[in-house]
């Protein structure tokens, strides 16, 4: 496929470009911070301007079959919270709507999983958390709720999109693996996402089996890796600082609190990298 990916000079974008071109996908970049060469600089928040580059940009592409769209301010706290607000919610407003003018039948979206209750200061009903669960507790996870509601508008006025929003946990890449060790000593610290963490080449795979397998429709996936970033055993974890919390099943040793179970179902993805690989 001929593929968008906005955000390509991102943490995990960069990661995606590599993966999806390894996968013999054509890539083009779209990133304010692009230089000459790697990509195109859009802004995305000018509705005319992400029109025209998904439309055709000179020498580069006349059309595309797919879009990737990690471009954001990606966390609360970076930017005031009415600049990450019109920055992400017009950005992907813009990229959807200029999706389906193009005639760009297939999306992949960056949402958060700041949408599971995070920071979790308020137990959750559950664990393993999943999909079910939308609690935005931040101007910047109320935008990612307001973008996941336009993926399923998009995909109503139009029944031949299909829009797949990713509920990404705390992307890592390996060289972010050397810092788990001071996190064992106390578990509080990494607490507000039950401990989950997803590898950015796993995130990339699950990207691209989405573009690849879905059909129309909206769907929505918790992306996690399939351990915690702690040493001590889940169940564990959760009594210490979650006491009361129920199981709807069992999670056995360091298993993920942050269930992947539909992304394994619908996508036939699973992630194969661990923090504890690069450890030795």
């Amino acid at each position: 496929m001929r593929i968008i990916v906005t955000g390509g000079s991102g943490k995990l974008g960069a990661v995606v470009v590599e993966s999806l071109r390894a996968a013999d996908h054509t890539v083009v970049v779209f990133d304010k911070a692009a230089r000459r060469g790697e990509g195109v600089p859009v802004d995305l928040t000018d509705a005319g301007e992400v029109l025209d580059a998904v439309a055709g940009v000179e020498d580069l592409h006349e059309g595309v079959d797919a879009i990737v769209h990690l471009a954001a301010i990606p966390a609360p706290g970076i930017r005031p919270d009415v600049a990450t607000f019109e920055n992400n919610v017009l950005g992907t407003h813009h990229v959807f709507q200029a999706a389906r003018r193009a005639g760009v039948r297939r999306i992949v979206t960056a949402s958060s999983e700041t949408l599971l209750g995070l920071p979790m200061t308020v137990p959750p009903e559950y664990f393993p958390v999943d999909e079910e669960v939308t609690l935005p507790n931040s101007t910047y996870s109320m935008g990612k709720l307001l973008e996941e509601q336009m993926a399923l508008t998009f995909c109503r006025w139009d029944p031949a999109l299909s829009i797949t929003a990713m509920r990404f946990s705390n992307v890592m890449v390996e060289e972010d693996y050397a810092g788990f060790e001071a996190w064992q000593d106390d578990p509080a610290v990494r607490r507000w996402n039950a401990w989950g963490y997803i590898d950015a080449r796993d995130a990339a795979d699950a990207i691209r089996l989405a573009l690849e397998v879905r059909g129309p429709g909206f769907e929505r996936y918790i992306i996690a890796n399939a351990d915690t970033v702690m040493r001590t055993p889940s169940a564990e974890l959760a009594a210490a600082e979650f006491p009361g919390v129920p199981f709807r099943r069992p999670v056995e040793g360091t298993g993920t609190l942050l269930s992947i179970d539909k992304a394994r179902r619908e996508l036939g993805w699973s992630p194969s990298r661990s923090w504890r690989d690069a450890q030795g």
